[in-house]
């Protein structure tokens, strides 16, 4: 029975409000998925010893029917020699016979009883069984999807991140004073020498040629 009771305790256990109470549900619902198999298996355990308590009884019961077809027998033989006595005692033996019978037909009533209340529990706690594995599949993909998005979070805007992007800052900074002492350098150049004046005049006599002939094709289509 105390068996029993537990189950009922178990049938009536909210998950919901257990797993909302749990400092850790996942731990919490493997104990209690454990705390069910072990309750499942003591429940049939229990149930199979119930059958087999039926089983023997039922076995009495078949041996104390023929006791009684025996007693019956003697009884009227006893009578038919005119042993009255012996009759009357062969009926009395027979009575006692019938009583045990019935007092063990009475407890295979109550064994089937039990049985069956068993078997409801064994069903009831299967369900039970059923909802809370799908139930610690789900809240360990949540855990896992949860524990991947603050993987992703961290690398992008944790400390570590921060800590990467500083450093990148800082030789970006690097890059551009490398850069602007390079455009330093640079600043009122080197004096040119006399091949590169005068490379620059006749490049500079070639472009004002260029333009008076410009201006004289533009002064023949106008006149």
């Amino acid at each position: 029975m105390g068996i029993f009771s537990r189950t009922r305790d178990i049938f009536a256990a909210n998950m919901g409000d257990l797993l909302d109470k749990a400092e850790d549900p996942a731990r919490m619902i493997r104990m209690i998925i454990l705390e069910m198999e072990e309750t499942l298996v003591e429940v049939r355990a229990g149930a199979a010893r119930t059958i087999a308590d039926q089983k023997e009884m039922r076995r009495h019961v078949g041996k104390l029917r023929m006791l009684e077809d025996n007693w019956t027998e003697k009884a009227e033989l006893a009578l038919s020699k005119g042993r009255e006595d012996l009759a009357k005692a062969a009926l009395v033996e027979k009575q006692k016979a019938i009583d045990l019978r019935e007092r063990l037909e009475s407890e295979i009533a109550t064994l089937a009883e039990t049985l069956g209340v068993a078997e409801g529990d064994i069903a009831k706690l299967q369900v039970k069984l059923r909802d809370a594995r799908t139930r610690q599949s789900s809240i360990q993909s949540r855990i896992e999807t949860a524990t991947t998005r603050a993987r992703v979070f961290e690398s992008y805007a944790g400390e570590r991140a921060k800590d990467a992007f500083s450093r990148f800052d800082i030789l970006e900074r690097r890059a551009d004073m490398a850069e602007g002492h390079a455009d330093a350098l640079n600043l009122g150049g080197e004096p040119k020498t006399l091949e590169e004046e005068i490379a620059e005049l006749k490049s500079s006599e070639k472009v004002d040629a260029a333009l008076e002939a410009m201006k004289a094709r533009a002064a023949g289509k106008d006149a």
